[in-house]
């Protein structure tokens, strides 16, 4: 098999196993190795996948794929400008969010959709749509497509699936939310994040682009220009 057929395979394997352990498994696993059971499986299988996944697309890289289209200046300050506003959803995910698994989920389902949470109710799972998206447009070559179109996948199909699991888990406290709350990024009106976001985001973008010069890659985000 080709270094770019066995990336597909482990990409599907990370994004498949996460979705089918996340949804449709997630109840008879609890039922049948405890709560405890299914976090250690859960979290075993996804980092093996994901490890797999990352050895198959550095083969494939290191091949030197030709790149679809050149990236010029203007669409890497494009792409800078996405991947800081993910970085700020990100940060934004991890506080207030009741899409999390915690006693007072439901309680913060019924309060104001206030930030990111005025932006979108999944937060976490379209920012990583959004670097799978950004990082196709600056990497155009065949293993960061497979790698991307996975991670896009499995951030979209799975933020569908947690609507559907919460609204179930949840009743009337998600259907109040998601009735208030857009699914697409700006979907129901133009709003901010707050300042623990912006603030948090920003460093997140700064500190991962800095490291992305430092690990090979192209230098990107401000310290592309600096």
């Amino acid at each position: 098999m080709s270094p770019e057929g066995w990336l597909a395979l482990w990409a599907a394997a990370f994004a498949g196993s996460h979705l089918v352990m996340s949804h449709p498994l997630r109840a008879p696993l609890v039922r049948t190795l405890s709560e405890r059971g299914f976090l250690g499986t859960y979290s075993l299988v996804s980092l093996f996948t994901l490890v797999m996944t990352v050895r198959a697309y550095g083969s494939a890289r290191a091949a030197g794929p030709p790149m679809l289209w050149q990236p010029g200046e203007v669409l890497w300050a494009l792409v800078s400008l996405v991947m800081w506003g993910a970085s700020v959803l990100l940060v934004g995910a991890f506080r207030r969010n009741p899409a999390l698994p915690h006693p007072g989920a439901a309680a913060l389902a019924r309060a104001p959709a206030k930030g990111v949470y005025a932006i979108t109710r999944h937060p976490m799972l379209w920012s990583f749509a959004l670097w799978a998206l950004a990082h196709v447009a600056i990497n155009p070559t065949l293993p960061s497509l497979i790698l991307s179109t996975a991670i896009l996948f499995l951030s979209l199909v799975g933020a569908a699936g947690q609507d559907v699991k919460k609204r179930r888990l949840m009743g009337p406290a998600w259907a109040d939310w998601a009735a208030r709350t857009s699914f697409v990024p700006f979907g129901r009106q133009l709003a901010a994040p707050d300042g623990f976001a912006l603030i948090g985001g920003t460093l997140l973008f700064l500190a991962a682009t800095y490291g992305h010069g430092l690990m090979g890659a192209s230098p990107a985000g401000v310290w592309r220009w600096l």
